[in-house]
């Protein structure tokens, strides 16, 4: 089989999520990056795709010029990936959808929940592959977890507690000229939410992710905690799961001292499991009886979906960008017309809007309890 063309929207220089897209997509060699639009600066584009070693004639001025020539091209791309800020994903979306191209975004799917309704609608009707990047339900031990309740490994689950503490943000210094800072906290690129829409969502789809279980309803208390800042840098959040689960989700990037602190525990009535981004090839398990199990990636006991995941032998750690590729991965297998269930999509998309636009608009008008799905767009 030939490799499959990616075209990438973003990357450019001091830019950080584009080259983890392009490290993660080609991996496994099934992907080759052949074009982009990699800044809105035409000529820091240029100089991007010199530097991914891609022909002078693909590393195009602008989204747009890359969409309308790649699709006329004998050797077009296959799909398009999108890591921009927030506010430019629909548009990049539908133009490629429209023009037969696939698409793998960048979460979340929009910048607002109208615009992940729009954006639903049209990936239904163009047909083509669309993924989202949640990157941490692509850990072969989170695989594992996921398959263990879905099999009655833990009996009916009880309790979910997931927290994604950073303090990266605990000074202003979007004021200070730092880029990443700057559209993450300005609602006009990323959205209503802050530290909710950024790292809150990866919390929330690795909660319903892991447990196959969907939030029902939030009480949300979101807060921007250092002064001036307009958009919420600190969430608390209870969760009440379809078939009666409680939760609890905090998501802080104001929280000094932390880095990227993502961890789930998962307690049911036989047994529970805990999982760290920071430690990521062990998941502890606890059994009623009292015993404790540490599995390792890549060792014994792996459930296949967690073994189809893992890439070596156990002691040899893996990490982020073997997530990400395994999301790339089961992304190639989509394209090819083969089956991806584990593959983040925009029913994900959605949700993780509601989610987000549901917890900034509860908490500020104190509303306590609400239903995720009655959530309406932000006013």
């Amino acid at each position: 089989m030939r490799r499959l063309r990616m075209g990438l929207i973003g990357g450019g220089p001091g830019a950080f999520i584009g080259p983890v897209h392009r490290i993660a997509a080609t991996l496994d060699s099934e992907i080759e990056l052949v074009a982009g639009a990699f800044s809105r600066a035409p000529e820091r584009s240029r100089q991007a795709g010199k530097a991914y070693g891609i022909a002078e004639d693909r590393s195009y001025p602008s989204w747009m010029a890359l969409i309308e020539q790649e699709r006329t091209r004998p050797d077009g791309i296959d799909f398009l990936t999108i890591a921009t800020p927030n506010d430019t994903h629909l548009p990049i979306a539908r133009a490629a959808l429209a023009a037969g191209i696939a698409v793998m975004s960048d979460k979340p799917a929009t910048a607002t929940l109208a615009q992940a309704r729009e954006l639903a609608e049209i990936v239904r009707e163009a047909d083509r592959p669309y993924a989202l990047s949640y990157t941490y339900s692509g850990y072969p031990l989170v695989r594992h977890a996921r398959a263990l309740i879905a099999s009655g490994g833990l009996g009916t689950v009880r309790k979910v507690v997931v927290e994604y503490l950073q303090g990266w943000l605990a000074a202003p210094i979007e004021r200070a000229g730092n880029k990443q800072a700057e559209w993450r906290t300005d609602a006009g690129k990323s959205g209503v939410g802050g530290a909710i829409g950024d790292i809150g969502v990866h919390a929330f789809h690795l909660a319903e992710f892991v447990t196959g279980l969907a939030v029902e309803a939030i009480n949300a208390d979101l807060a921007a905690v250092v002064p001036g800042r307009a958009l919420d840098d600190d969430c608390s959040v209870l969760l009440r799961f379809a078939g009666g689960a409680r939760g609890v989700l905090l998501a802080s990037q104001i929280a000094i001292g932390e880095a990227n602190g993502l961890t789930l525990r998962v307690y049911g009535d036989k047994a529970s499991l805990a999982w760290r981004q920071e430690s990521p090839n062990q998941l502890l398990i606890h059994h009623l009886s009292g015993r404790s199990e540490m599995l390792t990636a890549g060792g014994a006991g792996m459930l296949p979906a967690a073994t189809a995941a893992a890439r070596l032998p156990a002691g040899h750690p893996e990490g982020y960008l073997e997530a990400f590729a395994n999301l790339y991965r089961d992304f190639a297998r989509r394209l090819r017309g083969r089956p991806a269930p584990d593959l983040p999509g925009m029913e994900d998309g959605v949700r993780s809007l509601q989610f987000i636009e549901q917890a900034v608009a509860a908490s500020r008008d104190n509303r306590g309890w609400v239903p995720l799905d009655e959530a309406k767009e932000y006013a």
